[in-house]
């Protein structure tokens, strides 16, 4: 598996969940924060099934060829997002609330990628507490199976 460098530490990019983000200023002002937090909140149970959360750009996470092979939770909507773009057409919707926000995630599949987002910033964090509350465990156990 390839590794990446993290302040001079080497990073299993095997057992990464990537938290990915957009890469303009919109998604950096706004999206970034409410990835780290979402990040905070799946780290106890990612830790535990021995998987090292990242939040990344989507820039990064889409032109990683071995990253990109990693399930991942994209935050931010499609307009500022190319990986959200890119799987907006893909996965199938399990939460929305017509006009505000969106959870992306294959409820069924149990593995694979999610998308959470809203219009603004405000709907799109309310999308990642939607994301944690409702599909969570069941993301993170399928992110695992995915490294078996």
């Amino acid at each position: 598996m390839g590794d990446a460098i993290e302040d001079g530490v080497r990073i299993d990019i095997g057992c990464v969940l990537p938290i990915v983000v957009g890469s303009t200023l919109e998604a950096e002002r706004h999206d970034r924060a409410i990835a780290y937090e979402l990040a905070d909140r799946l780290r106890p149970r990612a830790e535990r099934a021995g998987l090292d959360l990242v939040v990344c750009t989507d820039v990064w996470y889409l032109h990683d060829a071995e990253l990109s092979r990693r399930a991942a939770v994209s935050v931010g909507e499609p307009a500022v997002n190319a990986l959200s773009a890119h799987l907006a057409a893909r996965v199938p919707s399990a939460y929305v609330i017509d006009g505000v926000l969106m959870v992306q995630y294959d409820v069924e599949a149990g593995c694979g990628h999610a998308c959470c987002w809203g219009v603004g910033a405000d709907a799109t964090a309310r999308a990642v507490d939607a994301f944690v509350e409702r599909y969570a465990p069941a993301f993170v156990e399928g992110a695992v199976e995915g490294l078996e």
